[in-house]
């Protein structure tokens, strides 16, 4: 997949996790770098267990990303709330 492919991904992925965890963005490059990293550490858990990860540009690699963002948005909060 292109740099522009994983940064559109990155982006939804990123948007629709962070609405899911904390009901607000948390900025648009912040969206695209967790979304990404999300997309790849979601890409990484569904390889464990035996599913395809990211695939492409499609409905199921956004699934996996928005899973994977979750994730890493979750920890996220969880490291940064606790410096707070």
């Amino acid at each position: 997949m292109s740099v522009i492919g994983w940064i559109i991904l990155g982006l939804i992925a990123g948007f629709i996790g962070s609405k899911i965890v904390n009901k607000s963005g948390s900025g648009m490059i912040m969206d695209i770098a967790l979304g990404v990293v999300g997309a790849i550490v979601g890409g990484l858990i569904f390889n464990f267990f035996g599913a395809s990860g990211v695939t492409g540009l499609n409905i199921w690699s956004l699934l996996v990303s928005v899973i994977g963002a979750v994730v890493v948005l979750w920890l996220y909060h969880a490291v940064s709330g606790r410096r707070a």
